[in-house]
């Protein structure tokens, strides 16, 4: 992981420009707006307050939620994932995939989309992460934090289906239990594992075929714009994560 911003080598850059239409003059150097956008990623700044080593901030958005409503964050993560995976000795596609959510505190001005997780005492947004063994993402979903997990669960299943055609196990914690579970195993025709740390035990507990999607959260930490919730959109909250899991992926491709 690394310990601060770095902005795109040559061969991190290389990976990714093929999503994009490089070979018309611009204005303004589509590599150096993508750093921005990671920048902002990663030190979690307002966009009036970004670099000014960077193009105006407008111009910057302005790309931000061109390539948000065209999904080209969304497919370059899909191909970072796929690239990590098979460097590793792995299908393209995941067979096993772990889920799990997590609740995060909104900021003031936000009010589409939340609620109050009354078990965490959070009143914001839920992350629903679906993982593979590696801890990358196969999806990823929000939505608010007072909605259960096994209900907000189902928007992760048909993406998972559409992500993977060799998904056969789902790993999760006792919250998914019910109708969750039985969509999986009786509309899908997956395998579904739960599990949960005994009672006696305090503190974080690895569980076996879903401690890497805990990982996963705790890699998010690291960027300062995910700390938050500070998007008015849950579709953009979306969007700062693949960018957060592309930063991660990226930073192993590094030279």
């Amino acid at each position: 992981m690394q310990k601060q911003f770095a902005e795109l080598t040559d061969s991190q850059w290389q990976v990714i420009e093929k999503f994009l239409d490089v070979e018309r003059k611009r204005k303004n150097c589509l590599r150096t707006i993508k750093n921005a956008i990671l920048w902002i990623t990663r030190t979690g700044a307002q966009w009036r307050n970004l670099e000014s080593k960077y193009p105006p901030w407008s111009s910057v958005y302005y790309y931000f939620r061109t390539w948000q409503k065209t999904g080209v964050w969304g497919e370059i993560l899909k191909h970072l994932v796929q690239l990590e995976r098979e460097s590793q000795g792995r299908n393209a596609e995941p067979s096993a995939v772990a889920i799990d959510s997590q609740s995060v505190k909104k900021v003031s001005f936000i009010s589409i989309s939340t609620g109050i997780d009354g078990g965490k005492r959070v009143n914001g947004r839920k992350r629903h992460l679906a993982v593979d063994v590696l801890g990358l993402p196969v999806r990823i979903y929000v939505g608010p934090a007072n909605n259960h997990d096994s209900v907000e669960g189902v928007e992760l299943l048909w993406q998972i289906e559409n992500a993977s055609r060799r998904v056969r196990l789902i790993s999760a914690d006792k919250a998914y239990q019910g109708d969750f579970e039985e969509l999986v195993t009786g509309i899908y025709n997956w395998e579904m594992d739960i599990s949960q740390k005994p009672e006696s035990l305090s503190g974080f507990v690895p569980q076996k075929k879903r401690w890497q999607v805990e990982r996963s959260f705790a890699w998010l930490n690291f960027y300062r714009r995910l700390t938050r919730d500070y998007e008015r959109l849950p579709e953009s909250s979306v969007l700062f994560i693949q960018l957060a899991f592309c930063s991660i992926i990226l930073a192993r491709r590094s030279g």
